[in-house]
């Protein structure tokens, strides 16, 4: 009599258990990238982004992942600010991964500025319940070495501070490297069709962590 009770007994937890892994597994995730046109494709072929590289790779493991694009060419942290809470509202990420801020740079926008945007936008993410990740940029040498340090430095600070993942530099060995022009375009300012993969290698990593 014990062990048939017994055995019932596990024989529902193992069901159990089976029904929460099923449920588990099935429940969507959504990852929202807010950027600008490091991520907008800009001057590319349609697709081959390291966005829509990262949707080929997250396919590629079977990982039921769903990724919105919502990069815009020439975004600033302002600009993502404004238009972060309709995009939670209508996608609700499990995840977002925000590139912005070198346009901000580019601008000459105050750093106290930027800062302030990036640690609005990564509060309401947390808000609404999705995980976020920073992609942190530098600047090149001709802005000076103290601006450039201060500027790097923000993204360090508010990912500290909200607890949040840091990539510390989205296009490590694509801008650092001795012959880094060969992965830009003609502007010197986009990576080329060949640097993509090499940003998505970077990204991935601290996007798997918290997937």
């Amino acid at each position: 009599m014990k062990f048939s009770f017994l055995r019932r007994y596990c024989i529902a937890l193992a069901l159990l258990g089976g029904f929460l892994g099923l449920s588990q597994a099935a429940t969507p995730r959504t990852v929202l990238v807010l950027g600008d046109s490091l991520s907008a494709e800009y001057g590319l072929p349609r697709g081959s982004g390291w966005v829509a590289l990262l949707e080929q790779r997250l396919a590629a493991e079977k990982q039921a992942v769903r990724v919105v694009n919502a990069s815009i060419s020439g975004e600033t942290t302002f600009g993502g600010r404004s238009r972060l809470a309709a995009l939670l509202a209508q996608h609700q990420p499990t995840h977002v991964i925000i590139e912005l801020g070198g346009n901000d740079a580019l601008r000459g926008l105050a750093l106290d500025a930027t800062r302030a945007n990036l640690e609005w936008m990564t509060q309401q993410s947390k808000k609404a319940g999705a995980r976020v990740l920073l992609l942190g940029m530098q600047m090149p040498p001709n802005y000076g070495a103290d601006y450039g340090r201060r500027f790097a430095g923000l993204f360090q600070q508010v990912a500290r501070s909200e607890k949040v993942a840091l990539l510390p530099f989205f296009l490590k060995g694509v801008a650092d490297i001795p012959d880094a022009q060969r992965l830009f375009q003609s502007d010197r300012i986009h990576p080329t069709s060949e640097a993509q993969p090499l940003m998505l290698d970077n990204v991935w990593p601290e996007l798997k962590k918290i997937l």
